[in-house]
């Protein structure tokens, strides 16, 4: 039975990755792109609910999306416990399930990010077989894979190339400051949701008088 799915289901983005201080840089460049390439962000921030399930609010989003990013590179050992972080394999190993098994999911199309070309194969050799892209923990390189990934499985066109995607994020960083200014928001502990409606606002040119 194919279940039901959302009508944003085609222009929908699921987002696996880190929500540390330190990855952020990476995260917003992401999304960013995401909404550039005239795609929407879907992450465990976007349903902000302490009454579901976290589990199964990852499933329930990783459903509505055609489109995933899987980010591996944060599996070394946490400092504080000295165990790694599992949950974007795990989420991966959903991801690739669904697609697998999902009435109606063959067509899911993913992009797996790792830090460095070659260093999952020591922690998830089963994965040895996808096509793995890495960013160097670098933002700038994240927007250039994102937006080449988006222009070849979305068949996108006239899309600005890597480097004119790179100037039009900086462009934007250069100008949010002042948007949180105007809006009373704290650019330092932006919400995700604050975040999207700011990379909204001005990617959305003014309306003529």
């Amino acid at each position: 039975m194919r279940r039901r799915r959302d009508a944003a289901y085609e222009q929908n983005i699921f987002v696996n990755c880190p929500f540390d201080d330190e990855y952020t840089p990476i995260f917003e460049a992401i999304v960013f792109t995401i909404q550039a390439c005239g795609f929407r962000t879907i992450c465990a921030r976007s349903r902000v609910n302490s009454g579901e399930v976290r589990l199964q609010k990852i499933i329930e989003l990783i459903g509505a999306c055609r489109y995933s990013i899987h980010d591996l590179s944060r599996t070394q050992l946490d400092q504080m416990t000295a165990l790694p972080r599992f949950n974007m394999p795990l989420e991966l190993g959903i991801d690739l399930g669904c697609r697998a098994y999902g009435s109606g999911y063959r067509q899911k199309s993913l992009l797996i990010f790792d830090r460095d070309r070659f260093r999952f194969q020591t922690y998830a050799s089963d994965i040895a077989g996808q096509d793995i892209v890495h960013h160097d923990d670098d933002p700038n390189r994240a927007i250039g894979q994102v937006r080449d990934w988006l222009r070849s499985e979305a068949g996108l066109t006239g899309l600005p190339g890597p480097k004119a995607m790179q100037s039009k994020y900086a462009d934007f960083r250069k100008t949010l400051p002042s948007m949180c200014e105007k809006n009373g928001l704290d650019m330092l502990s932006l919400t995700f949701a604050d975040f999207l409606s700011a990379v909204g606002a001005w990617l959305t040119p003014p309306v003529p008088l």
